[in-house]
């Protein structure tokens, strides 16, 4: 799925060689910490984000993906502080450069006005089909692998959005725009579907076009249906602003207090009468 990047449709937009280098530096940071998510989870976990109705800063969201999900403390003005996951800043540094880079072409893509997910500009999740790419690998290198669990098509991707979902639960409460509140539940429930297993007959390969059959068409509809639906969150949650909170209203002052006026007479025989 990563071969659209070969010519990028936006300027700037990650290119493949980029893309593996992130997978390659999340492989170093596995190193140092076997929860360290694949960069598909990390892509799903990104598209949350853009959806979602508040900027989330770097602070909060980095350590929610890559660390304890403790927010980093970061004083106004001063740089963000050195995650544990990484080795060192330049390490930190990179992989946030090329974050901003996928988050801006996110964006763009979720904007543009597109009619179908074949134009250039349209949305495209870095959904793997680790099942069609391990169905491709020679007989003997396949046998190492039996008997392990194999994500279905977009499955990685699906979790991770979800993940963000779960851990911001307050910010993907459901509006009281009834209307909205439906569009929204509606849309989640199609990324949800792409986190269960691919169980239908394998009809075709997203790995490679003459690769053997490792998908159903029912999960490549499922699918399309999620990313619709990325569209659907981001339209609904930026149509709706800014998240009001409400407004902390004072304690009335009981009859026989001092009225808050400043007269010197109890509330009762003064503002309260």
């Amino acid at each position: 799925m990563t071969d659209t990047h070969d010519t990028p449709a936006f300027p700037h937009a990650l290119s493949n060689d980029e893309l593996q280098e992130l997978d390659d530096l999340l492989d170093s940071l596995r190193a140092r910490s076997e929860e360290i998510p694949q960069w598909e989870f990390c892509d799903g976990f990104l598209a949350a984000l853009a959806c979602m109705r508040r900027p989330v800063p770097v602070a909060e969201w980095l350590p929610m993906l890559l660390g304890d999900g403790l927010a980093l403390e970061q004083a106004e003005g001063a740089p963000l502080p050195l995650l544990d996951a990484f080795e060192t800043p330049v390490q930190q540094e990179r992989f946030l450069a090329l974050w901003a880079r996928r988050w801006a072409e996110v964006e763009r893509q979720l904007d543009a006005d597109v009619k179908s997910l074949d134009e250039d500009e349209a949305y495209c999740p870095e959904a793997m089909d680790t099942r069609g790419a391990i169905a491709s690998l020679p007989e003997d290198e396949r046998a190492e692998l039996d008997g392990q669990p194999i994500p279905s098509f977009g499955q990685i991707w699906a979790l991770g959005f979800m993940f963000a979902v779960e851990n911001w639960e307050d910010d993907w409460a459901a509006p009281r725009d009834k209307e909205a509140a439906q569009w929204i539940d509606d849309a989640l429930s199609r990324i949800v579907a792409l986190t269960e297993d691919d169980t239908g007959k394998p009809e075709v390969c997203m790995y490679a076009e003459d690769g053997p059959p490792s998908t159903s068409q029912a999960r490549l509809n499922a699918y399309g249906e999620a990313v619709w639906a990325v569209y659907d969150l981001r339209q609904v949650w930026k149509s709706l602003g800014p998240r009001q909170e409400p407004i902390a209203r004072s304690q009335a002052p009981g009859r026989n207090d001092p009225c808050s006026c400043g007269s010197g007479k109890k509330y009762k025989k003064c503002c309260g009468a």
